[in-house]
């Protein structure tokens, strides 16, 4: 549901500017090869440190060059401690973030109201 909520926000913001969708956190990375009895498998594997824990899902850039952090969640959805921090951070240094749940709520958090 909260991924089916974030396309609706990509949707809706790609209309005022650009849209990134981020991922934070860890993962594995090297060469795929098709190995004809198992498929695909991956030779040389190595962990890639993404962007940090509690990054937002979405970064906006808008065509007057305001920026913005989003993170979408249902509505059950909580944020964690460091996706706090993040968001905390991000307006203390005068951008706009917050959390949404819809694309209302997403166009509110680009529009500063």
């Amino acid at each position: 549901k909260e991924h089916g909520i974030q396309d609706l926000i990509r949707l809706e913001l790609s209309k005022h500017g650009l849209v990134f969708r981020t991922n934070a956190g860890s993962a594995w990375g090297g060469k795929y090869v098709n190995v004809p009895t198992y498929g695909n498998i991956v030779i040389n594997p190595r962990k890639i440190e993404l962007l940090p824990k509690g990054f937002s899902d979405l970064l906006f850039v808008g065509t007057d060059g305001r920026v913005a952090f989003i993170e979408c969640k249902d509505d059950k959805g909580k944020l964690r401690p460091e996706q706090e921090r993040f968001l905390d951070i991000m307006r203390s240094y005068g951008h706009r973030a917050g959390v949404a749940r819809s694309s209302e709520e997403a166009l509110k958090i680009i529009n500063g109201s």
